[in-house]
């Protein structure tokens, strides 16, 4: 039997004690310059490849004026025969390099545990989790134990270790005691060194319960996910052709009745006679889809993930206990004339996300409603303006900007983390190689603009790859060639300018 992790009084009082022990004995450390660099992906995810880092990546990342790196690592690399009580320390020698590389080239270096023991984000999921079982919470102090010891000594200016990667659907005061126990267990090895924590909500949001910790926390730079990850087949996002900047999208998924707190509906105003039609995303458990015009049933739609010949990606998800698939039909209905208000809800069950929403009035003329995956939160009615109008369907407090637009999601999320004088950084944005190349430059600008305000670090996900500047496999770059590299020009000044 698992022994469960603790989070009442005594994971409490554990958490009080600890905190006060670490303010003891902690530092206050800042780097002096502001962190810009990327994530190099040697020990990312352990397909049985030989685990590396090689110092061309550190040469040309001094050369292009960065000086940051972050090491993303998946700990299967270093344990024997699958057993993470065994570290084999041959395996951990590629990361000594990496360190060794950073301080010949002048780059700090940031360990993550991207996969933890007990923890991830990447498939497939740990058998155990870090935030209830005990036995993957001592592993994973165990590794960063390890790691402390290995690396004590070696100045933060050179190096810093970032907790692990993205909590998710966990609980704040969860994933204080667990950051807490790991810190704790670092810092009992090597008191001075600096460490970051990933914001909850896979990177989202500031986590005010660590803020007593003494450590920095990290934010992602995938906002919206519509344009961070546009095609990308690992997560569930709507694929409507992107556009930027995105000032009136409508959020999805829709909530039903289970996630109470955001159920609401999309409102949408004004529209004419029309023909409406909705191309849904992921389905969680059974649902019951409705529209409405002002109040009245307009149509009814039952969706049961995995019945009909219209699914695909079809998964029993049994930490929630429901079947979660991707619809591949169309809901659709007409709004008649003199309506004021149209409304679309999950009347029944969990949620359901929409990946498209087109309207087509009696002339053939059409306007589509553009969607933003964004977890935990519900629309504002839109107002249909005219299908001349750019866009036709508008929020009526729009943000002016894509840089507004951006501003104000990531203000809300971190401005008490600012407040309290926490170091913040990006520890990880980029866009996949299927977004539009000039959409991804502007939307990327946007971004480093406010960060270079804020006065925040990055790190682009990744150097070398789909995300990157080398060798990313877009099709609408003119690539330059570069040390027997493809080397996205554009996006490198970009960074440089920021």
């Amino acid at each position: 039997m698992r022994k469960k992790l603790s989070i009442g009084l005594l994971g409490m009082a554990l958490t009080i004690n600890s905190f006060a022990d670490i303010a003891d004995t902690a530092i206050d450390w800042r780097p002096a310059e502001r962190w810009r660099g990327f994530n190099l992906l040697g020990m990312f995810y352990d397909s049985g490849q030989e685990p590396s880092f090689s110092e061309e990546e550190f040469s040309m990342i001094s050369e292009f004026g960065f000086n940051f790196v972050r090491l993303p690592l998946d700990y299967r690399f270093w344990i024997k025969d699958g057993n993470w009580d065994e570290i084999n320390e041959e395996r951990i020698k590629p990361i000594d390099r990496a360190v060794e590389f950073g301080k010949k080239y002048g780059i700090h270096v940031q360990i993550c545990f991207h996969r933890a023991p007990g923890y991830t984000v990447a498939r497939p999921y740990e058998k155990m989790n870090l935030f209830k079982d005990e036995e993957a919470l001592q592993a994973c102090i165990k590794h960063w134990r390890f790691f402390a010891e290995r690396y004590k000594g070696i100045p933060n200016e050179q190096l810093s270790f970032n907790l692990f990667n993205e909590p998710g659907n966990v609980k704040p005061e969860v994933y204080a005691v667990v950051a807490q126990r790991l810190t704790d267990a670092i810092r009992e090895t090597d008191p001075g060194r600096y460490i970051i924590a990933d914001g909850i909500e896979w990177g989202r949001k500031q986590v005010e319960e660590l803020f007593s910790l003494n450590v920095g926390q990290a934010a992602r730079g995938y906002e919206p996910m519509s344009i961070s990850h546009y095609k990308a087949n690992w997560v569930s996002i709507p694929s409507v052709e992107p556009c930027w900047p995105l000032t009136d999208a409508a959020t999805t998924p829709l909530y039903g009745p289970v996630k109470e707190e955001w159920s609401k509906p999309l409102e949408i105003k004004d529209l004419p006679p029309c023909h409406v039609v909705i191309q849904p995303g992921m389905i969680s458990g059974n649902v019951t889809v409705t529209a409405y015009a002002d109040g009245a049933e307009l149509a009814s739609f039952g969706l049961i993930p995995g019945e009909g010949d219209k699914w695909t990606n079809v998964s029993y998800k049994p930490e929630w206990k429901v079947t979660q698939a991707q619809y591949t039909g169309t809901l659709e209905f007409k709004v008649p004339a003199n309506t004021d208000t149209v409304s679309i809800a999950v009347t029944n069950g969990d949620w359901a996300a929409i990946d498209k929403l087109e309207i087509t009035d009696e002339s053939g003329q059409k306007a589509l409603l553009p969607m933003v995956n964004r977890w935990g939160e519900t629309n504002k009615p839109f107002f249909f303006k005219g299908f001349n109008a750019h866009p036709p369907l508008q929020l009526a407090d729009r943000p002016d900007s894509g840089e507004e637009y951006l501003r104000e999601i990531f203000l809300a999320n971190w401005q008490k983390a600012f407040d309290a004088d926490i170091f913040v950084m990006v520890g990880e944005f980029g866009a996949y190689n299927r977004t539009p190349h000039g959409i991804v430059l502007e939307w990327m600008e946007d971004n480093m603009r406010i960060w270079k305000e804020l006065d925040i670090g990055w790190a682009l996900w990744n150097f070398s790859g789909t995300f990157g500047i080398l060798d990313s496999g877009r099709t609408d770059v003119q690539y330059e060639d570069y040390k027997g590299h493809k080397l996205d020009r554009k996006m490198l000044e970009l960074l440089q300018r920021y």
